[in-house]
Parts: structure tokens; C-alpha cells; sequence
């Protein structure tokens, strides 16, 4: 069965750190994109960050770029998303995705995480 798991979230401050990671297995992790998003009450999903299937390529959002890091271990079939200078605005659930398109597409792959909790406040 295919299975995302993600863990690593919490209560940060501003200006702090989190490492979130996202275990796989049930499909053939070294083949597939990888996506962070993250969704806050009231407002509409959108992509954190993405990374290719061999790591080669990555993308972010701009309010992340310089902040935030995506990385994989294909040997381990995990994806890491490194956190720093964390705002109060980042506070959100951040999931998972597994994508079998191509790195360039528009639209999330058919597997999610169940996501965690991120929260940012003094």
C-alpha cells in the first residue's frame, strides 16, 4: 500500500527552525517528483517547494526562496524540507506529495501525507 508520512512539525518561534521529513514507501520513490505544500485555515493550498526524482532540479515558492530547503535520500525513499527564518505566516499543515509527471507540471501528484502541523507565534 502506498503510504506518505510525514513528521517534524510543531510549535517554533519566529526566527526559529523545523526539519520536516516524509517517509514513503509503496511505489517507486527514486521515479518520482516530490512536493511540499501547505494549506492555512481560510486559505487556498499552495506548493512549498518541489524537487526532481534524482534531486537535480528543485523549485520553490518565491516567499520561501532563501528560507526554505527541499532534499531527498532515495536510499532512505524520504524528502526533507528544511525551515529557517520561519514567520508567524508560515504557520500551516504541510503535506506530502509523490508526482509520476513530469518535474514542470502544474498540478500535484495522486499521493498525500496526511500532513503536519506547523505553527509559528511568539
Amino acid at each position: 500500500q502506498v503510504r506518505l508520512v510525514e513528521s517534524g512539525g510543531g510549535l517554533v518561534q519566529p526566527g526559529g527552525s523545523l526539519r520536516l521529513s516524509c517517509a514513503a514507501s509503496g511505489f517507486t520513490f527514486s521515479r518520482y517528483t516530490m512536493n511540499w505544500y501547505r494549506q492555512a485555515p481560510g486559505k487556498t493550498r499552495e506548493l512549498v517547494a518541489r524537487i526532481s526524482s534524482s534531486g537535480g532540479s528543485t523549485k520553490y515558492a518565491d516567499s520561501m526562496k532563501g528560507r526554505f530547503t527541499i532534499s531527498r535520500d532515495n536510499a532512505k525513499n524520504t524528502v526533507y524540507l528544511q525551515m529557517n527564518s520561519l514567520k508567524p505566516e508560515d504557520t500551516a499543515v504541510y503535506y506530502c506529495n509523490a508526482d509520476p509527471g513530469d518535474f514542470w507540471g502544474a498540478d500535484p501528484g495522486m499521493y498525500w501525507g496526511q500532513g503536519t502541523q506547523v505553527t509559528v507565534s511568539s
